[in-house]
């Protein structure tokens, strides 16, 4: 008898351990999952296909967000970014690309294939300005309104991230509608996916304290000549 009163403690001990857990993670999924669905009910409305955009005028660029490249070339993800940007400004929706990428290293450089490859479908050079430190879409929206000085934008990326972006884009009181691009099928979009989720509940917290960029530098004026941001 003495040994099962000594054994009693410790179970209660335990399902009482177990019980605060299980409240600690149902609580931690119902904070994930109520985060992600703040900052995807916020961007619907202002997501659209690129048909249903190309009426728009007015804004003062296109942003496109940088993704991977190979060499010189644009990854699918990226190209059909900016084949989307592309159009939409060949229809006169804004008159500036801002390509926001990754350059923190000298091998690796997104924002100069992202910009050859606009210019090669036939935008002028002074038209497309670079954001060399756009290490992640948080930081692309902070140097938008902080460096470039952007008031408007239309942001083009894959549908999955585009609820996001625009979330950070209105978070730094920029006028965003959002752009859906499409084109190739994405072996790893399911990994993509939980991946982002992640992400939309580190940038809501992010965009409540709003920490400084890896990089501010100064300002350039989204209106003027892009060239001044060649590297």
């Amino acid at each position: 008898m003495k040994s099962k009163e000594q054994k009693s403690p410790k179970k209660k001990t335990m399902a009482m351990v177990f019980k605060i857990l299980l409240i600690v993670v149902l609580v931690a999924a119902l904070l994930f999952g109520v985060l992600n669905l703040i900052v995807c009910l916020s961007a619907k409305k202002r997501m659209r296909s690129i048909e249903d955009s190309l009426n728009d005028k007015g804004y003062d660029c296109i942003i496109v967000l940088g993704c991977g490249v190979w060499g010189d070339t644009p990854s699918p993800l990226l190209s059909d970014r900016l084949d989307a940007a592309v159009r939409l400004y060949e229809a006169g929706v804004a008159p500036k690309l801002l390509m926001s990428g990754d350059h923190g290293r000298t091998d690796y450089d997104e924002v100069s294939v992202m910009r050859k490859y606009a210019m090669e479908k036939g935008v002028p050079s002074e038209d497309i300005f670079m954001d060399h430190a756009g290490f992640s879409t948080y930081e692309t929206m902070y140097r938008a309104k902080h460096v470039f000085g952007v008031e408007s934008a239309v942001v083009v990326t894959q549908k999955y991230h585009l609820y996001r972006a625009l979330y950070e884009a209105r978070a730094f009181d920029i006028e965003a509608d959002g752009t859906i691009a499409e084109g190739h099928v994405y072996a790893s979009q399911l990994l993509w996916d939980i991946r982002e989720s992640f992400a939309r509940v580190k940038d809501f917290f992010w965009c409540i304290i709003k920490p400084a960029p890896t990089y501010s530098g100064e300002k350039i004026d989204i209106h003027g000549n892009g060239e001044v941001a060649l590297d």
